[in-house]
């Protein structure tokens, strides 16, 4: 069965920091790029930070480039996602997602595999 189960979202304040975690089970993990994405209340669901699966290749939201960074490890078939200097606008839930191949394409309809979203809110 194939599995993305996404750990570490929550309430954090402006400002401050949080460490995403994404583990996957049931397939090929170094077949798949990884992306990590975020839907809002009335948004569209947007790439927020992908990665390829092993030349280390990476895309970026301009909203987050310099405060979040992604990397992964394709021997514990993790991929995180460091988040700092968190704003009230990085309040959504937040998915990541399987992509067949190397490139760390930013559209949601490029993924095949989906985890369940979990909910970060930045709020004082």
């Amino acid at each position: 069965e194939v599995q993305l189960q996404a750990s570490g979202g929550g309430l954090v304040q402006p400002g401050g920091s949080l460490r995403r975690s994404c583990l996957a089970s049931g397939f090929t993990f170094d077949d798949y790029a990884i992306g990590w994405f975020r839907q809002a209340p009335g948004k569209g669901r947007e790439g927020v930070s992908c990665i390829s699966r092993s030349d280390g290749t990476t895309y970026y939201h301009d909203s987050v480039r310099g405060r979040f960074t992604i990397s992964r490890d394709n021997v514990k078939n993790t991929v995180e996602l460091q988040m700092n200097s968190v704003k009230p606008e990085d309040t959504a839930v937040y998915y990541c997602a399987g992509r067949l191949g190397n490139w760390p394409s930013s559209g949601a309809s490029d993924y095949v595999f989906w985890g369940q979203g979990t909910q970060v809110t930045v709020s004082s």
